[in-house]
């Protein structure tokens, strides 16, 4: 792992102070790989971006959201759940343009489906464009709707009816094909809230097209997600990265990391993952990854780490403290550096109008 760099102070728009620590090699490799990051905090409901500047020092912008949680990134659009919304966002800077303060990306709301709040978890762009979410709330995979709240396309089977109870805690989604391919559960349960008694090793995986367990005894999985032909995702009450054997259902550990995991992404052989501070309370005490920090002599850690799919080293780091201590979601923003965005309730967006194709007759 790269040395860490000396903290930088970071003063964004919408928030106070807070502190960023990156590893020496961090900014490099992210302009390298012509990409920034965009993370949702729900704890303090931002959506964060990360990039870099032209001599290489650290970009971070922000923007409030509300309760953000999933995020997905497609050509110029950003999908995110934002407390009882589910967001797009669309870059209205053409290739080449920059904003006056030097963006080459710059998102503004463009359209909001209202859904009430549905604890809405992971969510994901399918191949004819459409958007699918995890419906946290009702055990579900869901689509948006103009006129409804949601509309449920599919269930674990175990679930015995949609109803607003949070059985399973059903939470992550992965695509594969640009089509569903499974999910992870806290527990395969269906009674109120009752994934809480099987944090430990209650955690499941599912195949959304068999409805089969392909995998069992996780603590809390989140974030799976399909690439270079293997099922990756985060066991995170153990603070563990890996990926699922689908012929013997075994999660193969690839490495640890010192914080409660959630968020995945990719970059070539790179893969780029949020970690947590846990809060203390029933939800995040008592797991195994206590145990590991106590065991390591670690503290827990809020930030994204860089970690090589071949060695499972930890490649580079970005850490974060102060008013962030919780990370929901990682996505990457290929093909710009300095990316930017407006909130639903920017006041800017009162001038930010932009007129489409014409269709005018004479």
């Amino acid at each position: 792992m790269s040395r860490p760099s000396r903290p930088e102070q970071v003063a964004t728009r919408d928030d106070p102070v807070f502190q960023v620590n990156t590893s020496r090699g961090f900014t490099a490799w992210l302009k390298q790989s012509g990409a920034s990051l965009a993370v949702t905090t729900y704890q303090v409901g931002k959506l964060l971006l990360f990039g870099t500047r032209p001599n290489e020092t650290l970009w971070v912008f922000n923007r409030n959201i509300g309760r953000c949680l999933g995020l997905a990134t497609q050509g110029a659009d950003i999908w995110l759940a934002a407390e009882t919304q589910i967001l797009k966002l669309s870059n209205t800077l053409e290739s080449g343009q920059r904003t006056p303060d030097g963006s080459d990306g710059f998102f503004v709301p463009r359209l909001s489906y209202f859904t009430g709040d549905l604890d809405v978890h992971d969510i994901a762009v399918t191949a004819d464009g459409g958007m699918l979410f995890v419906n946290t709330l009702f055990n579900c995979l869901a689509a948006a709707s103009a006129s409804h709240s949601f509309v449920p396309v599919w269930k674990p089977s175990f679930i015995s009816r949609l109803v607003a109870e949070d059985r399973c805690h059903l939470n992550g989604l992965a695509m594969r094909d640009g089509a569903a391919a499974f999910v992870t559960a806290v527990a395969r349960s269906d009674t109120f809230d009752s994934w809480r008694d099987h944090r430990r090793d209650g955690g499941i995986v599912i195949d959304v097209g068999s409805r089969e367990i392909v995998a069992s005894g996780l603590s809390m999985p989140h974030s799976p997600r399909w690439h270079r032909g293997r099922l990756w995702l985060h066991n995170s009450g153990t603070g563990e990265f890996g990926s699922v054997d689908l012929r013997t259902g075994r999660f193969e550990p690839l490495c640890f990391c010192p914080g409660y995991l959630r968020g995945l992404d990719f970059i070539d052989g790179f893969a780029v993952m949020g970690l947590s501070r846990p809060r203390e309370n029933r939800t995040f005490s008592g797991l195994a990854l206590d145990a590991q920090l106590s065991a390591r002599r670690m503290e827990p850690r809020c930030g994204i780490y860089v970690v090589d799919l071949d060695s499972g080293a930890v490649a580079h780091s970005l850490t974060i403290e102060g008013v962030v201590a919780e990370l929901y979601d990682v996505s990457v923003l290929p093909g710009m550096l300095q990316p930017a965005a407006l909130g639903p309730n920017s006041p800017e967006l009162a001038r930010m109008i932009s007129i489409g194709s014409a269709r005018l007759t004479s």
